[in-house]
């Protein structure tokens, strides 16, 4: 299996993996990617996705920022591995290549969100070295605007 990872910087790259990021929202259309992404990628946000033939297997979001408790971080955002190829090292593939990231944008910290209910996440991201920091309260004002 010859892998390559790639960093997806234009919203077209994005748009052209949303098979692979349907795997984590199903529901997900190509009109509300599209908007989310005009949002999101003036901010810093790109995508890097592990490849095989051209094939997406795997892909994660992640953007920089700042915040006073941490100084500069890199957020992981979205990550998604194909489940027909999942235990394959394709997501640490993915998180050793972001922490190679968030050290040459000489980040603190790299963060994330995890669904308080998967568990498996919960488990690779304790074996890649990530640990709870706090909780991430959210309040759900509208619903029928949420990708889920």
């Amino acid at each position: 299996m010859k892998l390559q990872i790639q960093e997806l910087t234009t919203i077209e790259e994005m748009l052209a993996q949303i098979d692979t990021m349907r795997f984590l929202y199903p529901n997900l259309s190509i009109e509300k990617y599209r908007s989310f992404l005009l949002e999101m990628v003036p901010h810093n946000y790109i995508q890097i996705g592990v490849f095989e033939d051209g094939v997406c297997l795997g892909i994660t979001g992640c953007w920089s920022a700042t915040k006073l408790w941490t100084g500069k971080y890199l957020e992981i955002d979205n990550f998604v591995v194909n489940p027909e190829h999942r235990s394959k090292g394709i997501g640490k593939l993915l998180t050793d290549y972001i922490e190679q990231k968030a050290i040459d944008l000489d980040c603190s910290s790299i963060v994330l969100d995890a669904f308080t209910g998967n568990f498996a996440a919960h488990r690779f991201y304790y074996n890649q070295g990530y640990g709870p920091k706090g909780f991430h309260f959210v309040k759900i004002l509208d619903e029928n605007k949420l990708t889920q």
